[in-house]
């Protein structure tokens, strides 16, 4: 076999940098189908053009899809989308494999894939009869803010939707003028100005002007409210706190020290139970207090034998402050497993606020049978009493007792006082009249010549004219629609509220149409809170260069996709 021509040469060097090239970009090319593994590429076709290179042809627009997919996913999961380091030499080997323009190809597609959603969204909030929002603010790791609206809608199958509207970046003070103005605009920008019946925020002063300079229904985010009332509660008892004080020591060393957690997961496998790690206290979550304490009481033999063979001047606990943590934590429980239930998005949850006080009060009700250290009972006194103090402000908040009423499961055993619900009643009187009223317009009276002496020519003319003299009365037929409806027995707790409605919309058209509005309304913010998790894991440190405008629009591929 003869020297090696230059033209094989050539050919070895390509195959030899494009086998470079495969292995740092991690493209893999299926025989019979398309079937691609990507790591840090913008190419994604089986041949080696870039995408943006493809993007006029009908196959380039499905790769195109393919990889936005991807690139979402990638940046989802690991927050970062870094290029190839022998990107700069695959592109000297491929001159059509345009590789430094990844980043300019990357965000056109983004902000495509972004106006294609947006405006698909845009269409189904708007065919809402009503909608609610939540606002949150949020600040990434570059110390910038960030302004997030979440809608929640019941669409036309009877189904309860969110969707982000946007994450705005806002870096003007947060005054209730500019957070009123940013509001406002992006209502303006999806057309929905109209159809806002409720905004869900923390109990923040400027988030609650804002809203009321908007002029729209306001409610408190049940699981801040809750936050405070527990940990205020939880802070006016000393021994309680010291206990938490030593209970976060306890659980910072295990988690801070490797030798420390590897003793503790011996020391469980020897007395045969499962591996599990303490959990810390987070200060803006009270939950995470109820579930350090609930852990360290489940694993207090474990952690006793492990401080005991360890090399530590940490004090454990003793019995009798394990004695103080179950049955604090008795008293918590109902508190924890409300939090839970009122942060759902999928559910109806906004019904269930006034309710859900009322089973909280009769629970500290009952545990107060089962307390015996002093340290339980004073948690339990001024739980109580916020508990008392908090269930009679929101009984008197319109959105929620509107929410309460027009669920079929609650109506009248929602509520604790009988005033507030004689009061409920008389405002969704007052609602319902008035959809009678937009709905039935009225009809102009007979003229005096109408109401004239009967002639030959019409037979039918008196039985027309006492017809015409009848008036309609829109709170008159609201008040017996109400009627109607609560006399009604309540559905099972378990039972979808929306499915009774989509059921009864004949027979009630008029608290049909008002359901609609108000149990899309939200018991919390979290929604926001979650939208901002997202938004934690794809702004990184590594990735803390990334334009607002960019984010703004991957967070909302991320939620709406």
């Amino acid at each position: 076999m003869g020297p090696a021509t230059p033209m094989r040469q050539r050919m070895r060097q390509v195959r030899r940098a494009k086998r470079r090239a495969d292995a740092c970009i991690g493209l893999r090319e299926s025989r019979d189908r398309y079937s691609y593994r990507i790591g840090h590429v913008t190419c994604i076709s089986g041949a080696p053009n870039c995408v943006y290179k493809e993007a006029h042809t009908s196959t380039g627009f499905i790769y195109q899809k393919q990889f936005l997919n991807i690139y979402q996913r990638l940046t989802n999961s690991s927050g970062i989308m870094e290029p190839p380091p022998a990107k700069r030499k695959v592109s000297a080997v491929w001159d059509h494999f345009d590789l430094l323009s990844e980043n300019k190809t990357i965000k056109q597609m983004v902000a495509k894939k972004y106006e294609e959603e947006k405006e698909r969204v845009k269409m189904e909030v708007q065919q809402a009869v009503a909608v609610s929002i939540t606002a949150d603010m949020w600040t990434s790791v570059n110390m910038e803010a960030y302004l997030a609206l979440t809608c929640h809608y019941i669409n036309e199958n009877l189904q309860l939707c969110t969707s982000v509207l946007g994450v705005k970046y806002f870096p003007q003070s947060h005054t209730a003028d500019n957070l009123a103005q940013v509001k406002r605009g992006m209502m303006e920008d999806w057309a929905i100005t109209n159809k806002v019946k409720c905004f869900v925020t923390d109990a923040a002063p400027n988030m609650i002007a804002s809203t009321r300079q908007l002029q729209i229904r306001h409610s408190i985010c049940i699981a801040h409210s809750l936050n405070l009332l527990v940990r205020k509660s939880c802070d006016q008892v000393p021994t309680l706190t010291s206990i938490r004080h030593k209970a976060r020591n306890i659980v910072t060393y295990f988690r801070s020290s490797t030798t420390a957690k590897e003793k503790l997961a011996q020391v469980q496998q020897q007395m045969g139970r499962p591996t599990l790690k303490l959990i810390n206290e987070v200060p803006t979550r009270w939950n995470s207090t109820y579930e350090m304490l609930s852990r360290l009481h489940d694993e207090r033999e474990p952690v006793w034998v492990s401080l005991a063979s360890l090399n530590t001047v940490l004090t454990p606990l003793t019995a009798d402050e394990y004695t103080i943590i179950g049955e604090t934590l008795l008293v918590l429980a109902p508190f924890h497993q409300a939090t839970v239930e009122l942060s759902e998005e999928r559910r109806v949850s906004g019904s269930k606020v006034i309710p859900m006080m009322k089973m909280l009060y009769f629970a500290l009700e009952r545990s107060a049978l089962t307390l015996h250290t002093q340290a339980a009972i004073h948690l339990h006194e001024h739980l109580k009493h916020r508990v008392t103090d908090t269930a009679s402000n929101l009984e008197s908040l319109s959105v929620m007792t509107l929410a309460t009423l027009l669920d079929p499961r609650f109506k009248s055993l929602g509520f604790r006082s009988s005033s507030k619900f004689n009061e409920a009643v008389t405002r969704l009187r007052s609602e319902c009249a008035s959809v009678i009223g937009r709905t039935n317009e009225p009809q102009p009276g007979p003229s005096s010549q109408q109401l004239s002496a009967p002639t030959s020519d019409n037979l039918w003319q008196d039985f027309d004219i006492e017809v015409g003299r009848q008036t309609t009365s829109a709170t008159a037929d609201a008040i017996q629609e109400v009627q109607r409806y609560l006399a009604e027995g309540n559905i099972a707790r378990s039972q979808d509220p929306l499915k009774y409605w989509d059921n009864h919309k004949s027979l009630y058209p008029n608290l049909f149409n008002l359901a609609l509005q108000f149990l899309c309304t939200p018991a919390s913010s979290v929604p926001c809170e979650r939208v901002f998790s997202a938004a934690g894991e794809i702004v990184s440190k590594k990735r803390n260069r990334l334009n607002f405008k960019t984010l703004e629009k991957l967070i909302f591929l991320n939620k709406n996709l």
